[in-house]
């Protein structure tokens, strides 16, 4: 049977146009299934073309993911707290923000291609750990300074960035990965950020 090309993506530059066909076919079939043939196709260029961009199919799943992550960078510098109510709105803004980022439909299709092909093709998991650690940073650069400023408790363990992130998520990451439910709507993003912020401080602040 004939592959049908995508209309809405024929007007994009050549690159942009085979990313989001590429994209398409793999989450469609799975990356063993996705052809290159199919995914030239889909993009409406030839084969010689897309191995002009990407000399393999592996490439192209890299470049997909390392095109979504870039959503998952979050706006820097961050304002410096200077009470404990201005630390707790920071946090629960940036938690809101990472919520909303993350749980888009097509970061989470990243998340599952990054599982699916850890073993055969590690670097790809690799290029979306290099984004998580982007989030992880930036939640460490906040709350580090939280403590500097005596907003934290200076004996709070040292990976405080990896338990406000675990307060924030819960079990909500496993429920999209495994498509238990849908992406949170914005006022449950605001309300699990402005939770987790509250557990935190409540957990860790300075007595």
């Amino acid at each position: 049977m004939k592959e049908q090309s995508d209309p809405a993506s024929a007007s994009l530059p050549v690159r942009e146009r085979i990313l989001h066909a590429a994209m398409d076919t793999f989450m469609e079939l799975g990356y063993a299934e996705a052809s290159t043939l199919k995914i030239a196709t889909r993009a409406q260029v030839s084969k010689r073309e897309l191995y002009a961009f990407f000399g393999t199919k592996q490439a192209m799943l890299a470049a997909c993911i390392a095109d979504r992550a870039q959503r998952m960078h979050l706006p820097a510098p961050l304002p410096l707290p200077r009470h404990r109510d201005e630390l707790a709105a920071l946090l629960a803004k940036l938690g809101a923000t990472v919520l909303r980022e993350v749980s888009r439909p097509g970061v989470i299709a990243v998340f599952r291609l990054a599982i699916a092909e850890a073993q055969r093709a590690p670097e790809v998991a690799a290029t979306l750990e290099t984004a998580r650690q982007s989030v992880r940073d930036a939640v460490a650069q906040l709350v580090e300074q939280a403590r500097s400023d005596g907003l934290i408790a200076r004996r709070a363990p040292r990976d405080l960035d990896v338990r406000f992130l675990a307060l924030l998520w819960d079990d909500l990451m496993l429920s999209l990965l495994l498509r238990l439910r849908d992406a949170p709507s914005d006022a449950e993003i605001n309300r699990r950020a402005k939770r987790a912020a509250e557990d935190f401080l409540q957990l860790y602040a300075q007595p």
